[in-house]
């Protein structure tokens, strides 16, 4: 049987044509959900899903391609296909930012669940001028010197975010804020504002969602088919002057919840 083959399903009520690797991803996709396949299994090779689905082996690595972007397997030289580990999903509280007694940890670690010894975080900074952009996220002068901070942050080795977070040069130069050797800071921006004198009243966060660019997909190690969660984070000192953005921050949108709570009053 040939990989043009083509199962017909019903839309509105007009036959429309699905490629065959379609049909088989799909079924392919049910045994791993329902647990036939589990975390680490190997899947079948191609000579064999080639014989059970009666198709070429091409339309079994069509097939295996699609599950491979969502995240679903990988491959590896002389391992063949197996199914990914699931990652855990994490929960964003509302109150993610408010100081926390006790051990060191920032919004992230708490957002993970993490302590101390299991966060690493990647970091490089240089000094930018603000686009115009980032210079209405900032409500600045276009032009205004900025500390650009970019960051990987490692859940026990395993990459699950990455962001751009600026600040003011006139408000860290000179500081220990603008060293990277600092990073990662226990209590994270808010805590570093504060020992510059700056208290941080508000925060705001403003989420999208999209599939990953390429570098996103390879810097947090998931599929081209794994969508992302995207947002930007603004830190507002007492006095209203927005004194860190975050821009963008990305985490895969599949394993992240984000909690808001709201309180009405009668």
């Amino acid at each position: 049987m040939c990989a043009q083959k083509a199962a017909i399903i019903r839309n509105g009520g007009r036959p429309v044509a699905q490629p065959e690797y379609m049909r088989i991803a799909a079924e392919l996709r049910r045994r791993i959900s329902s647990g036939e396949f589990g975390a680490g299994d190997q899947l079948p090779t191609l000579p064999a899903l080639s014989s059970h689905y009666r198709v070429s082996e091409t339309t079994i690595r069509n097939a295996l391609a699609l599950l491979r972007n969502e995240g679903l397997i990988e491959t590896r030289a002389r391992a063949g296909t197996r199914v990914r580990q699931t990652p855990p999903v994490h929960r964003m509280a509302a109150d993610r930012y408010r100081n926390k007694p006790g051990a060191p940890s920032t919004p992230y670690t708490r957002d993970q669940g993490i302590g101390w010894s299991e966060y690493r975080l990647d970091k490089r900074f240089e000094r930018v001028e603000a686009t115009p952009a980032l210079a209405a996220l900032f409500e600045c002068e276009v032009g205004e010197r900025l500390l650009a901070r970019h960051f990987v942050f490692h859940d026990n080795e395993h990459p699950t975010q990455m962001s751009t977070s600026y600040v003011r040069w006139s408000d860290v130069e000179g500081t220990p804020v603008s060293d990277p050797i600092n990073e990662p800071w226990p209590g994270g921006t808010r805590a570093q504002m504060g020992s510059l004198g700056i208290r941080v009243t508000r925060i705001t966060e403003s989420f999208t969602s999209g599939m990953p660019t390429e570098h996103e997909a390879a810097t947090l190690r998931i599929g081209a088919g794994v969508p992302v969660l995207r947002y930007t984070r603004r830190h507002i000192a007492d006095n209203g002057r927005i004194v860190e953005v975050a821009h963008p921050i990305v985490r895969r949108g599949d394993t992240t919840v984000v909690d808001f709570v709201i309180d009405l009053e009668d």
